[in-house]
């Protein structure tokens, strides 16, 4: 009777493994798929905003420098291109942005900037990548301190059209004075 049993058993293995393997790899991804919304928030963070613009670094830099005039500066280096605001209080606008929404008010709010301007080449010709960081933070109430949370992008990404558009603008016009300055040495 033993015989019979690891003779059935032994007939029976690869179908078992086969089995036991299938159950395993679907455990396996319907945890994987699980867990991905743990970790989620990773890949969120590290999509910082960021673009490449078809213009020499000085006249970016310039351009930021103009768009970030009305934000106090800590930190401003062309050689580094890099520019880091001090902590500036938006406590107002975001209890009045989520004042429609299911979060309670904040006691404190406040975010900072940096912005890094880097110079690179596309083939020959010069291009330069900004990228803008903004970092949020809270103050729910005196006992629990600042708490970091996530930006909604949308000032990341309107300085990032801004600079489009101010670089744009400029060279469309040093095209229309390339324009009058060679009309004018033709009629000379």
């Amino acid at each position: 009777m033993i015989k019979n049993f690891t003779v059935s058993l032994m007939q029976r293995f690869p179908k078992i493994m086969a089995q036991i393997s299938v159950v395993g790899f679907c455990a396996f991804t319907l945890y994987g798929c699980s867990s991905y919304e743990n970790f989620k928030f990773i890949t969120e963070d590290l999509e910082i905003p960021t673009q490449v613009y078809r213009a020499d670094y000085n006249k970016v830099w310039q351009e930021v420098m103009k768009i970030t005039n009305k934000y106090p500066r800590e930190v401003y280096n062309q050689d580094a291109g890099v520019i880091k605001t001090r902590w500036i209080d938006n406590t107002l606008e975001l209890n009045f942005a989520d004042s429609f929404g299911s979060n309670d008010s904040v006691k404190s709010a406040e975010f900072k900037l940096i912005i890094n301007v880097v110079k690179g080449y596309r083939g020959t010709k010069e291009v330069s990548k900004v990228t803008v960081f903004k970092r949020q933070r809270v103050e729910q109430d005196f006992l629990q301190g600042w708490k970091v949370i996530k930006t909604d992008g949308i000032l990341e990404k309107s300085i990032l059209y801004r600079l489009e558009r101010a670089l744009t603008i400029e060279a469309r016009l040093q095209e229309i004075e390339d324009k009058k300055t060679k009309e004018a040495e033709k009629n000379f």
